[in-house]
């Protein structure tokens, strides 16, 4: 669909920028649930747990729980409204150092009767850590028969991607960021464009770990079967839409150039020899921002909000926002809001700038929209958007 996102993206500068009339509070002013306004009417944060340290991902159990995964290496428990003071048992040793440590946690989409939890985490290796997805059932407040179903093949300081969908078909994506590989030297051999290593990537795998026959690199020479997408630099949202059979996916630019992508079966998006962004520092990073066999993104952030846990709202609780996609910022500490069309962004809100690095979002089965927040120096707990009116 080429054509789709080329007419997205001439139309990215004339897009309206909504900001909520509160969006400059300070976080403790947004906490307090009294009203704040939006382009689709009224909505309060409320504090669902504080005490967290470094939370990253959220996940809803059919029991009401919720669990939250802590990058130092931790998943904790958010029962009836209450975080346990213990950590969950079981979980594997972690390499919990700069971005790396315990990351996503999704729930088998037949959780209720398999109990099998799937969690991404930087995993130690002889040559350094590395981007695994892991499964383990979910029994008892504790993790059994833990296994990993993928290690990439990858080496780096950080940008491990990390996120995790299911399709609902016997498949599950993760996310695998470019590990910071130096964009500045020999762009066209960088590792996220080299398909012999899982640099950059989003990976399709089956659900017991092994590759599709159908992944778009399997038999081809030099290229590892795993891999569904390529070019990327750090995805760290990614959402797949069961009505659309589309799968989206967010990822990191550098200083500006954060990008939302459609993700198609052996595309390459293009990192780092096209992009919006520049240096760290300002210099100039890409050679072009377009060239033929590379996909452009459907929409795109200069300045960089750092982009993180995303979510298509499907709930009852705020129906003016049903089919809009809820993007995390980390850097722009920020929620935003994105009006989609066909596939294309039509229109964006910033909610809630100055309440802290949004690490996730995720929809409950209430209907509220949570979010992770990671703010360093400052809040890290969970909190919910709940209708003000």
């Amino acid at each position: 669909m080429p054509s789709l996102k080329k007419s997205a993206l001439t139309t990215l500068f004339s897009l309206a920028l909504a900001t909520s009339a509160c969006a400059q509070s300070p976080a403790g002013d947004l906490v307090t649930g009294q009203p704040i306004e939006s382009a689709m009417g009224p909505f309060r944060v409320v504090t669902v747990a504080g005490e967290l340290e470094n939370p990253w991902a959220m996940a809803f159990l059919p029991n009401g729980d919720l669990l939250v995964t802590e990058r130092p290496g931790r998943i904790r428990i958010i029962r009836g409204g209450v975080l346990l003071p213990d950590s969950v048992a079981g979980v594997p040793a972690v390499h919990a150092q700069g971005q790396g440590g315990l990351l996503d946690l999704v729930p088998h989409p037949d959780f209720a009767n398999n109990r099998l939890l799937y969690l991404t985490y930087s995993k130690p290796t002889p040559d350094g850590p590395t981007t695994a997805l892991a499964r383990a059932r979910f029994e008892n407040d504790a993790l059994t028969g833990f296994e990993d179903l993928f290690v990439a093949k990858t080496r780096g300081r950080g940008h491990y991607g990390s996120r995790i969908a299911f399709d609902g078909q016997g498949h599950v994506f993760i996310t695998v960021g470019d590990r910071q590989a130096n964009p500045n030297e020999d762009q066209e051999h960088h590792p996220a464009q080299d398909l012999s290593n899982h640099h950059g990537t989003v990976i399709r795998l089956n659900e017991d770990g092994s590759v599709p026959t159908d992944n778009p690199f399997v038999g081809t020479t030099g290229a590892l079967p795993e891999i569904w997408s390529y070019g990327h630099r750090n995805p760290q949202g990614l959402f797949y839409d069961a009505v659309t059979g589309t799968l989206w996916a967010n990822e990191h630019g550098p200083q500006g150039g954060d990008e939302l992508n459609r993700v198609e079966p052996g595309r390459n998006y293009g990192w780092p020899v096209i992009g919006y962004g520049v240096n760290y520092g300002g210099s100039n990073l890409h050679s072009a921002r377009e060239r033929e066999g590379m996909e452009q993104p459907v929409h795109y952030w200069v300045p960089s909000i750092a982009t993180s846990g995303m979510l298509l709202y499907t709930g009852d609780a705020f129906p003016d926002w049903k089919g809009n996609l809820f993007v995390g910022g980390l850097a722009g500490a920020q929620l935003a809001r994105l009006s989609m069309q066909g596939g294309a962004v039509i229109a964006e809100e910033t909610l809630l700038k100055g309440l802290g690095r949004i690490r996730d979002v995720r929809q409950g089965p209430d209907g509220f929209i949570y979010l992770a927040i990671d703010a360093a120096g400052g809040p890290q707990s969970i909190v919910r958007l709940e209708p003000a009116n």
